[in-house]
């Protein structure tokens, strides 16, 4: 190639890096203007919210919008019950997934390839068809308006992260497991010491997926939570809707409060969380 074409194909890839940083900043804005006007919206007084053309940058600030939700919602109560649900499948997950992910990958015996078809298989019954028969079941065992049925399983892995941990696990070499074995470690000291240790991309996955899984859902407290006093975040939030229906500032105040700790933690773990997921095979 000559100099012409050299300078040439080097300019071509440089266009095409600035095109790409312009389409991620434009679809970034994008997505970005929802959260930017809810939050525009809950600092806003209530003659300011349907303005034409609209105003993003209130006067005056309304701070007091965020004081009112804690007046009409026992906010810290729902947090408490929101981080119980949360952090505790959290942990659950993080415990069950990489066991039975390292015994169907890195330990030999026969089950294993029968084992795993049957839990790719769990993850294509949608949850309306185990919905019915999982609240019978706790409720014999008189176990509803607990946080039992809401975080137990979790310590049996969920097929999702099973097969995530499965994916990574997989990928590790079997050299480094070889030589803990020769050096006389136990599967459990090889799996706690050596595995752990390597997957925390994918752990960081795991556990971000999970707490925003568990921050986020209504339909399991809602089911099984009768008891006011145990309700979470996201049934406060439902209730709220239904009590301050014209009360624009107030329920986009009280949707940032539900929204932000989920954005800081994203972006404290944006890094593993990426990692993770762009390392695991069959995820690329």
């Amino acid at each position: 190639m000559n100099k012409k074409g050299y300078i040439s194909a080097k300019t071509s890839r440089r266009v095409g890096t600035v095109c790409s940083y312009i389409l991620l900043i434009a679809f970034a804005c994008i997505f970005f203007t929802p959260f930017l006007w809810m939050l525009s919206t809950a600092l806003k007084p209530t003659n300011q919210i349907f303005l034409n053309p609209p105003k993003w940058i209130p006067e005056p600030i309304m701070w007091e919008n965020f004081g009112a939700i804690f007046r009409r919602m026992p906010l810290f109560g729902y947090l408490q019950n929101t981080l119980v649900l949360a952090i505790l499948p959290v942990i659950g997950q993080i415990f069950a997934a990489p066991m039975i992910a390292y015994s169907l990958t890195k330990i030999p015996w026969k089950g294993a390839k029968y084992i795993f078809p049957l839990i790719l298989v769990t993850m294509m019954i949608p949850w309306q068809v185990t919905q019915i028969p999982l609240f019978i079941t706790w409720s014999k065992m008189n176990l509803v308006n607990t946080f039992v049925p809401l975080t137990l399983p979790a310590f049996f892995g969920a097929p999702y992260y099973i097969y995530l941990m499965r994916q990574f696990v997989k990928g590790l070499p079997d050299s480094v497991i070889e030589a803990a074995r020769i050096d006389g470690a136990g599967e459990f000291k090889i799996l706690y010491r050596v595995v752990y240790p390597m997957c925390k991309p994918v752990l960081t996955t795991i556990m971000v997926l999970v707490f925003i899984s568990g921050w986020n859902d209504l339909n399991g407290p809602l089911l099984y939570l009768q008891d006011s006093s145990k309700y979470t975040l996201s049934i406060g939030l439902q209730m709220f809707l239904t009590t301050a229906r014209q009360e624009w500032d107030l329920l986009m105040a009280a949707s940032t409060m539900f929204t932000v700790p989920l954005i800081v933690i994203f972006f404290l773990a944006q890094k593993q969380f990426i990692s993770g997921i762009s390392t695991t095979s069959g995820l690329k």
